[in-house]
C-alpha cells in the first residue's frame, strides 16, 4: 500500500458517498487507475465495506457504556458460546476481545439509564463464562471510526 492507496482511503472515510471520479481527481488518479485500485483494495480486505455512520442518540439510544468483561475461565467451548451470546445482543454495537484483564470491552446503547440496568442483569451479566462486569459511562466521543495515518 503507497501513499496513493492511503489517500484514497482517508477521502472515503470522511466521505463513503464520494464518487470514484471525485477521489480519483483528489488524488491525481485517471477515473480507471483509481478504479483499478479501489477493487484491488477490496479484493485485499483492506476495504471491507460501506455503512452508514448514525447518531445513536437521535435514534433513541443516548446512553452509551463501555462494559468490561472479566470470564471465568478461558476454556474455547465457554468463550465460543459467550461470543455467540454477545453477537444476539442488538444493543451491543461493538465488541473487542482483549489481552489480559478484562478479557472483553462491549459498548452498549441504552435507550436510558434504566433500560442499560436491565440489559446489563438481564442479559450482559448471564453470558456464559462471565465472572465479572465493570462499567463506565461515555461522556464524549472524541475520535470514531478512522484509520491510522
Amino acid at each position: 500500500m503507497d501513499a496513493i492507496d492511503r489517500a484514497m482511503l482517508s477521502l472515503l472515510q470522511d466521505d463513503g458517498r464520494a464518487t470514484m471520479t471525485e477521489v480519483a481527481a483528489q488524488v491525481g488518479l485517471s477515473l480507471s487507475a483509481c478504479h483499478r485500485r479501489f477493487r484491488d483494495l477490496e479484493a485485499k480486505g483492506v476495504i471491507r465495506g460501506f455503512r452508514a455512520d448514525v447518531d445513536l442518540e437521535l435514534l433513541g439510544f443516548p446512553f452509551e457504556a463501555l462494559v468490561f468483561v472479566t470470564m471465568r475461565a478461558g476454556d474455547a467451548v465457554v468463550i465460543a458460546e459467550f461470543e455467540a451470546g454477545v453477537a444476539e445482543i442488538p444493543h451491543v454495537v461493538q465488541a473487542h476481545r482483549l489481552f489480559g484483564e478484562p478479557d472483553y470491552q462491549l459498548y452498549v446503547a441504552a435507550r436510558s439509564k434504566q433500560h442499560f440496568q436491565e440489559l446489563y442483569d438481564e442479559r450482559l451479566s448471564q453470558l456464559p463464562g462471565v465472572q465479572r462486569l465493570t462499567s463506565t459511562l461515555i461522556m464524549k466521543t472524541l475520535v470514531a471510526g478512522r484509520s491510522p495515518g
